[in-house]
């Protein structure tokens, strides 16, 4: 058993639906008919303790929903899940103390105070010795530079401050596992860049179970091993990016910048782009390898230097989901 285990799980809606007319109103009032909406159908996956791992899938697809029912927000229409060892819905106190969670457009910081005064008051809430809260601060706030902003209304901070006060918020009483649904959302490269190297380095220093949901796939690729790609609540896929990659991500981009500008003309590769004495080629790695293909240029001119760009995840997830196909 892992330390999240879910089974078979389900979680379906009853949504009224509304009668047309004033007389449809009327009927409504004695025998209202509802509408089933299956949020999440027959999910199953187990992960263990320390892993980081990427829930991923279009608007809609119930990954949200897979969330709070783990959280304890919700309870299920069907099917098992434990955290912990507990069974969320049912254990929602204990389940708060072993988790942290960060909605990104969600903030658990009290809105009208200062910053510092939303960790004392954490402190109380979870019941944080003086020592576990003093060591915690000083660690969060070196790494991600809480004393810029300590005195400030949370209500006043920047998107890039308040995701880095609320990170540190779900930390601050040592839990084992750490949710974040769009933790990166609205960020600019450096702030995003600062958030993925906290969270890699409490996943390794600290062992913390990450569950991260995202659409930033830069998020999944620097952060995570192993995705789970959910859609119309089912899981679409559960492994590891380079089993995707290597079922998918069959094209590959050689950049190279020649010594002049050369018209080149090789064998197994398309001419994408062209900006002076920079080409991009694209190929496939199936048909040619990377090598005889630099091979092919060096032949017709001089290289100054060359790169290989790798198919991103995103561009694959969207030919997966266009065509409809599955990895088994």
């Amino acid at each position: 058993m892992g330390i999240i285990d879910v089974n078979h799980l389900s979680k379906q809606y009853f949504i009224a639906k509304r009668q047309e007319g004033m007389w449809g109103a009327v009927r409504s009032l004695f025998h209202r008919e509802y509408i089933t909406k299956t949020a999440v159908e027959d999910v199953s996956f187990s992960i263990e303790a320390g892993e980081m791992v990427g829930y991923i899938g279009p608007n809609g697809a119930g990954k949200s929903t897979t969330i709070k029912m783990l959280t304890g927000i919700l309870v299920p229409s069907a099917g098992d899940v434990t955290v912990g060892g507990l069974v969320p819905y049912r254990e929602r106190q204990k389940n708060a103390r072993q988790i942290g969670v960060v909605f990104g457009q969600r903030s658990q910081l009290w809105w009208d105070l200062p910053t510092i005064e939303s960790f004392e008051l954490l402190k109380q809430v979870y019941a944080i010795s003086d020592q576990q809260y003093r060591k915690n601060m000083d660690t969060f706030t070196e790494i991600l530079r809480l004393d810029e902003f300590y005195q400030t209304p949370v209500r006043q901070l920047s998107l890039g401050q308040r995701m880095r006060a609320d990170i540190a918020a779900s930390l601050l009483h040592d839990p084992a596992i750490l949710f974040l649904d769009e933790p990166t959302i609205g960020l600019d490269v450096v702030a995003k860049e600062r958030m993925r190297t906290f969270i890699q380095e409490m996943n390794q220093e600290r062992g913390i179970t990450v569950i991260l949901t995202t659409h930033d796939m830069a998020d999944i690729e620097r952060l995570c091993k192993r995705m789970i790609l959910i859609d119309q609540g089912r899981v679409m896929y559960d492994g590891g990016l380079s089993k995707i990659r290597d079922r998918f991500g069959k094209s590959r981009i050689l950049i190279v910048d020649l010594e002049k500008d050369t018209q080149l003309q090789v064998q197994g590769a398309e001419l994408i782009r062209s900006e002076g004495n920079r080409k991009w080629l694209r190929f496939n790695r199936e048909e040619i390898t990377a090598a005889q293909l630099i091979q092919q240029v060096s032949i017709q001119a001089d290289i100054q230097d060359l790169s290989l760009e790798e198919p991103e995840i995103d561009s694959i997830i969207r030919q997966m989901y266009e065509e409809g196909l599955s990895v088994g």
